[in-house]
């Protein structure tokens, strides 16, 4: 081979393997940054900018009953089905049996001591004859009205000392109080529904085995709602109680109207605010639902420094802010409002907000920013 071949030959294998070195740098930059690429979330960030505003006062708050009960038995014994099918949601009536404890044991205990009761009656009939001869009638029909699986009859009317006396010394007197209290107690093995209402949650089915003092169920009254609304310090003293207010829903329809029950003594202290509640009541042909969330306007002004926001920005009083590539949730105070944003307090000058709700489960997740 000549010299000028082989040199050629040379330098186009040196070339190769340069051109080679090189694709491969490039194939493990590619997938270094294609990695980084993978963990990393874009995120719709504004930066936040306090400025003066004169806004109409609204906030937000969940509708909550009025009247809510936990359900508990005070006997012990088997749960069995009342006259509804106790379930999350079902509604029920006043007066309704919720639930009831089976009481077959106690009956049978029950009408053992009316059996005792009688006989007692029965050994006393001679002596009253003898004693008491005018009385004798009004036992006798005691008596006979006197069965083992009804109501105890009432005690005759004791129309002497001396009839107290003989009749107390005979344990009568002992026995029938014992037996009013043990029927007083058999009504405690059936739970009759205090109010029209709804059931709210559920803690032990039919079958189970309850003791005195166990949550059955959660209970609470229909068309009976207050809400509780969160409102800053420096507007509390604009709210007086009885004073009337306006609720809308989410597509910022007026539903409802209230007026103020309660205002709270205790303070926020993270949003400094206070909560005060109103009973609502829904418009005609309205619906409000227990839990539903409604803004709430006052009609009255107020000025103060506040950011600007979409409503979606917001979800349970609390924003996303990112901070070194890392989310965390701030407290927010709801001021004002508009159909598509809202106006709040709690956010400091330069802040990144995001604008959307995302998730942050993820520690190994990355976040960047996009500014709009």
């Amino acid at each position: 081979m000549k010299r000028s071949q082989i040199i050629l030959l040379s330098v186009f294998i040196l070339i190769t393997g340069l051109i080679y070195m090189v694709l491969s740098n490039n194939k493990k930059e590619d997938s270094k940054e294609l990695k980084a690429e993978n963990n990393t979330v874009y995120v719709p960030i504004l930066n936040a900018k306090n400025e003066m505003r004169t806004l109409k006062l609204t906030s937000y708050g969940q509708i909550l009953p009025n009247s809510e009960v936990i359900v508990s038995v005070e006997v012990q014994g088997k749960l069995m089905k009342g006259g509804i099918t106790m379930k999350p949601g079902n509604n029920f009536k006043e007066g309704q049996i919720l639930y009831k404890i089976d009481n077959q044991e106690a009956v049978y205990a029950l009408s053992a001591r009316k059996t005792t009761l009688s006989n007692l009656v029965i050994n006393a009939l001679p002596d009253i004859e003898l004693d008491f001869p005018n009385e004798r009638q009004k036992w006798m029909r005691f008596l006979e009205n006197l069965e083992p699986f009804k109501m105890l009859p009432e005690l005759p009317a004791i129309r002497s000392e001396k009839e107290r006396m003989f009749i107390t010394s005979r344990t009568i007197l002992t026995e029938y109080y014992n037996l009013k209290s043990q029927e007083e107690r058999m009504l405690k093995y059936f739970y009759a529904a205090p109010f029209s209402g709804t059931v709210v949650a559920i803690y032990a089915e039919p079958g189970a085995i309850a003791n005195p003092g166990g949550q059955i169920a959660k209970i609470a009254k229909s068309g009976d709602y207050e809400v509780k609304v969160p409102i800053s310090m420096a507007d509390l003293k604009l709210y007086k109680e009885n004073s009337t207010a306006e609720f809308y829903d989410s597509k910022n329809e007026k539903i409802a109207t209230g007026k103020i029950i309660r205002i709270s003594g205790v303070i926020n202290q993270q949003t400094q605010s206070a909560d005060v509640y109103y009973s609502v009541k829904a418009l005609p042909e309205q619906q409000i639902y227990h839990g539903m969330y409604l803004n709430v306007s006052i009609n009255k002004e107020s000025s103060k420094e506040t950011v600007t926001l979409p409503r979606v920005a917001v979800k349970d009083g609390k924003v996303k802010v990112l901070n070194n590539s890392k989310l965390s949730s701030v407290d927010v105070m709801i001021v004002s409002s508009k159909p598509d944003s809202v106006y709040v307090t709690g956010l400091t000058n330069g802040q990144s907000v995001v604008l959307e709700q995302v998730e942050t489960n993820d520690s190994k997740v990355k976040y960047k920013g996009i500014a709009r």
